[in-house]
Parts: C-alpha cells; structure tokens; sequence
C-alpha cells in the first residue's frame, strides 16, 4: 500500500518505520528541513529501542522516503496519516492548529480520493471540524479515519508491530476496509481491531489514559498514608494488584507520571469537561495529586539539607520520565531539580539517553556525568528518578565510596531498605 505520514515525530517516525517494515511505501513528510536532512542520512532525531535499525533498513530498501514536500505525499499516496503535534494550549486544551493547517493543504493538494487518517491525540470533535474543512476545500471525495496511538515510549516499535488494540474511528465501509488491510500483518495470530464511530475513538485514547493516569495518582496518594501509618506501599501493591479485578499494572509508586502523553491529556480531558459543561472531577484530582507527588518528594530531599552548612550537592541518576526513552518533557525529575536549584543546590546528573535534554530544559545549570558513579564524586546524596536497568544492581561500595554523605533517596523503589541500610547508607524510598 502508498502511504503518507505528515509528521515525522515520535508517533509518525514509528507508524512509518513500521508499516514500511510490513512491506508498503511510506513516505515521511515533515516540514523540518534539518529533521528531513539528518533522517535522509540515518540520524534518528528520538531515541526509541529498534527504531534506528528498522529505519535505517527500509529506507535503505526503498520503502521508506523523507520530504519536506507535502503534495508529493499526497500524489502518491491513498492513505494520508497525520502525526503532527497537539501539544497544550495555555488553558489545557489541546492545540489542533497544526492539524487543521496541514488538512487545508491536503484538501488543496487532493486530485483524487484519499482516506485521512489522524493519529495524533485530538479532542472528541476534531473528526468533524477537520472533515468540514476539508469538505470546503475541495470536491474530491475523501474518507476521514480516527486511529489514535497507543504507543508507550520505550517500547513503541514493539507495541505498533503486536498492538494489543487498534482502534478505527470511521463509520465508512471503504475506509473500515482499507483499515483491515493496513493492520492485516500485524493481526496474524488473532484480530485485534475494534471499530467504532470516530468521535468514540477519540474519546478513547483520552479515556485510556486517564485512567492509567488515575491508578498512578492514587498509589502516590497512598504511598504518602502509607509512610504516615508505617504501612509498606510495596506490600500494599503486591495485595491489590493480586485481584484479578484490578491487575498489577501501574501501581507503582514513585515521583509521579510525566512524558508526552499523560500530563497533556488529562488537561485535555478536563478542558474538554469545562467546555461541555460536564466537570471532570476525578482527572482534575489526578492532576493536583501528581503534582503534590513531585513537591512531596522534591520537600523530602530539601528538608534533610536545610541544616547542613554549606552549599549541597547532590548526584542524580535519572533525568527522563520514564526508562528506555530520551523524553525529558513534563518528567518529575525536571521538576524536582528545578527545586532543587532554586535552594541553591550544586546538582551532577547521569542518564544513559537524557543526559544532552535534560541539561537543555534545565538552562544548561546542571553538570552531567559520563557514568552513574562520576556523577556521585563528592556529593551530599543520591537521587534516583529513572528506573533505568542498569540502575536497579549498583555497586553499593562504589556508591559509599564516592559520596560525601552516604544517603540515598530512590524515587522508584528500586530496592530493599534492609538491604540498603546494611550496605552502609541512610535510606529514603517511597511510602515506606
């Protein structure tokens, strides 16, 4: 199949290496001239596990083409996705400008029938707003598809090629058909398609991850009970997660959700609410009780320092919001360390992907480290944001030795507070 992906961002980069992994012709625009460029000569602007290689490999079998020429896309495409950015407008809304300008061009471009797919994340409505539009610009007949992403940062490749979903947002027998088509490589041991009407796709992806959202939120909520009521937040997640109603998924304790997805979309969802005049109680209390998570832990670091004489320095491991990605938005190790220098702390950073973004979002006032135990050298305290697997069997000597105060506070629970204390540092985890 001729496919077009507008939008050469985490999620279309993704869509593209993949389907064109499946045997079609993708071609990538992207109106990033210096993206193009360095995507042209294999320089892979995310870090993504697989994403380079399957890259590399089908644009060098043909199938995968980058430009920054819009109609030479829809020339030669019939089916149009759309992976641009929605990012949060000031009130918490999301922003579909980029959306509707790249339709109108489409619109404009169009010679022939197209079907448009949207995979970026949009407000419940957008399937309307855009096909209108599009309506207006032009008679050639089109189809219009809602297919959200579900793609988790560091795994994605894995997670487009064995989708435990997709969801088709379209009411068209010639778009529904076309659909099963394009996913039909990724379905070989059972379909996992479910079609809907667009509005309740779009609905969907909001919906998911909310509710993702929400699980989080409240194990952060519980932990800071647990801690008052020396219960053990880790013991607690082992017996609620164990209920076959419930599932252990997210029901990690920690600083606190960040990344692309789920801060964004709660806004989103919440806005949405308050245009419609239906409140979103439970995603605002999300909301409030994520960002109580990062001042929680960020207070619980400044307090131990605040009778230490001198300047603090403190080494970070950690500085994406997640293991496995480079993603430094949104991240709750940005956030805390943004605290942190505001008390006037020296901080030493390390983090195998990060490293180069988190010091960009941070105005260039950390130092970094080119190893996890350099980046310790004489500090006051270890501070753990990122569950990175090289971080989760550290040489405890090797920590002692190098710190100039031998405390440690793990904001993922990686690891047991006996054990720990017996290696000689003075510990601090999360609800427990």
């Amino acid at each position: 199949m001729k496919i077009a992906v507008v939008g050469v961002g985490y999620v279309g980069l993704v869509a593209a290496g993949c389907l064109a992994d499946g045997g079609n012709h993708v071609i990538c625009v992207d109106n990033n001239k210096k993206k193009i460029e360095n995507l042209r000569k294999g320089i892979i602007p995310i870090y993504e596990p697989g994403l380079t290689e399957i890259v590399q490999r089908n644009e060098k079998a043909g199938r995968l083409v980058f430009t920054t020429d819009l109609k030479k896309g829809v020339d030669n495409s019939l089916v149009i996705i759309l992976g641009v950015g929605t990012p949060s407008a000031p009130d918490g809304s999301a922003d579909i400008s980029a959306i509707l300008e790249v339709s109108e061009k489409i619109a404009e471009y169009m010679r022939e029938y197209r079907v448009l797919v949207t995979k970026s994340t949009v407000p419940v409505g957008t399937h309307k707003i855009v096909s209108d539009l599009i309506a207006s610009k032009t008679q050639v007949p089109f189809d219009y598809v809602s297919n959200p992403e579900f793609l988790k940062e560091g795994s994605a490749v894995d997670d487009f090629l064995k989708p435990d979903r997709v969801i088709i947002g379209t009411t068209q027998p010639a778009a529904m058909e076309l659909m099963k088509q394009l996913y039909a490589p990724f379905m070989r041991k059972s379909s996992r398609i479910l079609f809907m009407d667009p509005a309740s796709a779009e609905m969907t992806k909001y919906a998911a991850n909310t509710m993702l959202a929400t699980r989080i939120s409240f194990m952060n909520e519980l932990s800071a009970l647990c801690e008052r009521c020396g219960a053990d937040i880790e013991q607690v997640r082992a017996g609620v997660g164990s209920d076959s109603r419930i599932g252990s998924a997210f029901l990690f304790a920690g600083v606190g959700y960040g990344g692309s997805c789920f801060p964004k979309d709660v806004r989103a969802l919440i806005d949405m609410g308050r245009q419609m005049g239906v409140p979103m109680r439970i995603p605002q209390a999300v909301q409030e009780a994520n960002y109580a998570q990062h001042e929680r832990f960020a207070d619980k670091v400044t307090a131990y320092y605040e009778k230490l004489d001198g300047p603090v320095k403190l080494g970070v491991w950690g500085l994406a919001f997640k293991a496995r990605t480079d993603d430094v938005r949104e991240s709750p190790a940005i956030y805390c360390i943004r605290k942190f220098l505001e008390k006037g702390f020296v901080i030493a950073a390390y983090d195998p992907e990060a490293a180069a973004a988190g010091r960009e979002h941070l105005g260039g006032c950390i130092q970094t480290a080119d190893n996890a135990y350099e980046a310790l050298e004489g500090a006051d305290g270890l501070v753990i944001f990122t569950d990175w697997q090289e971080f989760r069997a550290p040489d405890f000597d090797q920590i002692v030795k190098r710190l100039k105060r031998p405390v440690l506070f793990d904001g993922r629970n990686l690891y047991s507070p006996s054990y720990v204390k017996q290696q000689g540092l003075e510990y601090y985890s999360i609800g427990r």
